[in-house]
């Protein structure tokens, strides 16, 4: 060129360099490319107009969400944005990879970014080369994406701060790894030391409760909400005079200050330190900008996580089960697991409440769900419980009055409301410590089961009512029950039977045979039978055990002092034989109970050897049960002892009536369908009477258990 001549357009030296100019406005979604863009783009060879998906079709489907990423890293650091383009062509491979440089600036009016740039092809070195081989290798791009998906797959895990910062810690970065870090947090005016590594314990004390107002990189970055990076200990020191000795103490060579936000908020900053000089290249800063803003949502993420369990573990302490002053003459035992999901407290509940007449309520129940819903209903339905219980009205009462107060929580009258309609199962008994008698009312929950001192394990059937909230207007009938020295009671909720794939059965009869093999204490029963079904637990389990729950579970035992004892269950004492009762009330109303009555009395001798005596015993129970029922307008209730020694105990059955009229022995003709009662209880058992008491009679019969094989081959010799 000679002096003189003009200088040819920017365009045509750019075009000369094989490089092309384009304009993005994001406002307008349109982008403006000369001939050498487009060509570089696989175009046609001319200028053009493109709007942001003609754009894209063009680009690598990573390389445009990167561009993205790069555009608002440049804007917070007011560098250039530069960033490697894949170009595609129609077919989806891969035909150049260009290199682009913009400058680009935003519109807060608009909020719109526009930028203004170049695109210049790089030469890739050819497959199969030394060159080729080495850049596979070190391949930074393949590098970078493997570990940004690394460390976001990590950080996502992460439960707690703690966690966090422990990932943060173990991140290699592509090329360049720190050696020490420290996440500055924000109280008021103030920076303070979420937490470091690299570092010793008493290291962060300088650090802590700096002004925001200090001349300190985290501190600007706080302000600013832009990233400082230092590549040198003389930049350092230029350009942050006051704080530098600070810094200076640990030696390292390079620091970079990025912002942790979340939503545009600047809630902190995060330091890399590193123990050699780091250029701090686009690609670079790309990384740990990244790194930054997958932190800070761990972070966050993490902290409302903390306040969470924070706010779980105080309502939990504040309404977990328990038991309460002693019962005399009584142990106790009782475990609380709540299911998994952050929530330690769900709707199942025990409590054990002191009565104006000397007695004692023991209570267990589960409110419907597991939910924050469901654990606000159990906690104002057990204060309800006490209340009533307190005033001393009966079990029936109790339950009646819970009901209709949590119907009326539940029912509000708003439509929206009956979406959640929530009920709840109620077990409540009345327990007399000097008689070892049980009230019991029941309100859709399963029976109480009894461990005799032999091992024996009954589940008693108790008249119920409907769950609590469905009626406000349902009854719940009472059932005494009564509990012989030495025998322990269970209440427990569905969770402990219902889990592993079991049913109610199947769950029953697992935990049944670890009530009858158990021969400890009270403690050792209850934790046996949760550890049995989940693992080992304390009172109140939560964690990993927690997790793997699927139902709450709420466990309540009971043992009246006397014979062997609570200390070891099942230690009957030689000097004593064992005893074994149980106890049912049949009602007018409920003639369908016979046959619950007759299931009881097969569980309360499974292990008589007598087949033949067992029906009998029931068919009279039957006959005997059934008489009260048709020829009084009484009530039934029904005893039943197994006494003695094995190989020399006794069987009796009583059923009392307040009725007067004694009974008698008929002669029933052939097609007579009654009159055969006492005919039948005369032929099948050993012994039987009738015993008039004060208001009403005891009608009783007697079984002997048989003699072995050998003893009566022994008798006989």
């Amino acid at each position: 060129m000679r002096t003189g001549e003009p200088l040819p357009a920017v365009g045509d030296v750019l075009a000369s360099l094989a490089t092309g100019l384009w304009h993005w406005d994001t406002s307008t979604g349109l982008v403006t490319v000369d001939a050498e863009a487009a060509r570089l783009l696989g175009l046609p060879t001319e200028g053009a107009v493109l709007t942001e998906a003609q754009t894209r079709a063009r680009l690598h489907p990573v390389d445009w969400n990167e561009i993205t990423g790069v555009i608002q890293l440049a804007v917070a650091e007011g560098t250039l944005a530069e960033v490697r383009i894949r170009i595609m062509d129609e077919h989806g491979r891969i035909v150049r990879v260009v290199r682009s440089r913009s400058k680009p600036s935003f519109d807060p009016v608009r909020k719109a970014y526009e930028l203004i740039g170049t695109l210049q092809e790089v030469t890739e070195p050819s497959p199969g080369t030394p060159a080729g081989r080495s850049a596979v290798t070190g391949d930074w791009r393949r590098s970078r994406e493997a570990f940004l998906l690394d460390a976001g797959r990590a950080l996502a895990e992460a439960r707690s701060t703690e966690e966090v910062l422990r990932v943060a810690a173990n991140l290699s970065m592509p090329g360049f790894s720190p050696d020490g870090l420290a996440v500055f947090g924000v109280e008021g005016d103030r920076l303070t030391i979420i937490g470091h590594h690299g570092q010793q314990p008493d290291d962060e004390d300088p650090f802590t409760q700096i002004s925001l107002q200090t001349d300190y990189p985290a501190a600007e970055v706080v302000r600013t909400g832009r990233a400082v990076y230092l590549s040198s200990p003389e930049h350092y020191k230029s350009r942050y005079p006051l704080t530098w000795p600070l810094a200076a103490q640990f030696g390292r060579h390079s620091w970079a200050f990025l912002p942790l936000t979340v939503a545009g908020r600047t809630m902190g900053a995060w330091m890399a330190g590193f123990a050699y000089p780091v250029a701090f290249t686009p690609d670079e800063r790309s990384v740990l900008t990244t790194v930054a803003r997958m932190l800070a949502q761990a972070l966050t993420r993490a902290g409302a996580a903390e306040t969470q369990r924070e706010l779980t573990d105080g309502l939990q302490r504040s309404m977990l089960p328990t038991l309460g002053p002693e019962i005399p003459g009584m142990t106790l035992a009782a475990r609380y697991i709540p299911t998994g999901g952050g929530l330690q407290v769900g709707g199942d509940w025990y409590d054990m409440i002191p009565l104006p007449n000397k007695r004692f309520a023991l209570v267990i129940g589960d409110v419907q769900g597991h939910d924050v819903r469901a654990a606000g209903l159990m906690g104002q339905l057990r204060i309800a419980l006490r209340a009533y219980a307190s005033e001393g009205h009966g079990p029936d009462a109790v339950l009646s009055r819970a009901s209709r107060f949590l119907y009326g929580l539940t029912h509000t009258g708003d439509a929206n409301a009956h979406a959640d309609l929530r009920f709840a199962t109620c077990l409540y008994i009345e327990v007399d410590p000097v008689t070892g008698v049980l009230r019991t009312a029941r309100a859709g929950h399963l029976d109480p089961a009894i461990r005799m001192t032999d091992g024996t394990v009954l589940v008693h059937a108790t008249a119920g009512g409907l769950p609590l909230g469905i009626d406000p207007d349902s009854d719940y009938p009472t059932t005494r029950l009564a509990l012989e020295p030495g025998e322990a009671l269970m209440l427990c909720t569905d969770g402990l039977l219902e889990t592993g794939g079991h049913d109610l059965d199947t769950g029953w009869r697992r935990v049944r045979k670890i009530l009858e093999k158990h021969d400890g204490g009270l403690e050792e029963l209850a934790d046996a039978l949760v550890q049995a079904v989940h693992g080992p637990s304390s009172h109140h389990t939560t964690g990993p055990l927690a997790d793997r729950r699927e139902d709450d579970i709420a466990l309540l035992l009971v043992c009246r002092h006397g014979g062997a004892g609570c200390g070891g269950l099942g230690a009957t004492t030689p000097a004593r034989a064992a005893v074994r009762r149980t106890m049912l009330t049949i009602a007018q109303a409920e003639p369908e109970r016979i046959a619950e009555a007759r299931a009881q009395l097969r569980d309360l001798l499974h292990d008589w050897p007598s087949d033949d005596q067992v029906d009998s015993a029931v068919l009279l129970v039957s006959e005997m049960l059934t008489n009260v029922l048709v020829h009084t307008d009484d009530d039934a209730l029904l005893v039943a002892e197994v006494a003695g020694h094995p190989g020399e105990r006794r069987m009796r059955i009583e059923v009392t009536d307040t009725s007067d009229s004694l009974p008698h022995k008929r002669r029933p003709g052939e097609l007579a369908s009654s009159g055969r009662g006492l005919v039948l209880t005369e032929l099948l058992a050993d012994e039987w009477g009738v015993a008039p008491r004060g208001e009403g009679k005891t009608i009783w019969f007697e079984l002997y258990e048989p003699a072995s094989e050998g003893e009566a081959a022994s008798g006989a010799a």
